[in-house]
Formats: structure tokens, sequence, C-alpha cells
């Protein structure tokens, strides 16, 4: 609305700042979301970028990977990955600080 009535975007920051305090964004970011509304933008969401998603740890991976060390305590970090898809560091911290496994428990190098 503030584009759209041509309002600057240190007004629309200052108004924005007097309502949220430091719950506000930034005049930088007012700023740029302006800039994106004046290029015809209609919401603020970063667009989708090319290339892999970030692989989330989530609970489900979480007992995946302690079901495969539950099922095959010699299992590799290198196997887990073929059967569950997620790269070597996040199995590594799943191993290491969510389940909280050491290398006696499991063997973690072929």
């Amino acid at each position: 609305m503030c584009t759209a009535l041509n309002i600057p975007a240190r007004v629309a920051h200052n108004e924005v700042y007097s309502v949220d305090g430091d719950q506000a964004p930034s005049f930088r970011t007012a700023r740029r979301w302006k800039k994106w509304f004046r290029e015809g933008r209609e919401e603020v969401e970063d667009e989708a970028r090319p290339g892999r998603p970030i692989t989330k740890i989530i609970y489900g991976n979480i007992e995946q990977v302690r079901l495969l060390i539950d099922d095959d305590r010699y299992m590799t970090i290198e196997q887990m990955q073929e059967q569950t898809g997620l790269n070597y560091g996040i199995t590594q911290r799943i191993i290491f600080n969510h389940l909280q496994l050491t290398k006696n428990y499991c063997s973690l190098y072929s």
C-alpha cells in the first residue's frame, strides 16, 4: 500500500517501527521490499532457488538412522547414506549428537 501511495521507505519503516518496536523489520529490509513491490511482486517471501534442498535433521530421519543401527550395529555411514538418502555429515551428526552414540557402539568407518 505504501508503494502505491508513493510513501518513502523511511516513513513506512518508521510507522511500522512505532507499532512493532524492535520486532519490526530493519530499514534496509523495508527498502528492499518497497523495491520488490515497485517491480510487481506481491509477496515478500523468498523465491525458490535452484540446487539441492537443505536436509533437515528431523525426528523421522533420526528414527530411521536409529533403526538401521539397531538392525546392524556394524553398518557404516556410507551404507546408511545409501539406505536413507541423507548425506554423510547429516548422518554423522544424527549418530553423535542426537543418538549420542560412540564409535564403540557402532562401526562408523569402512
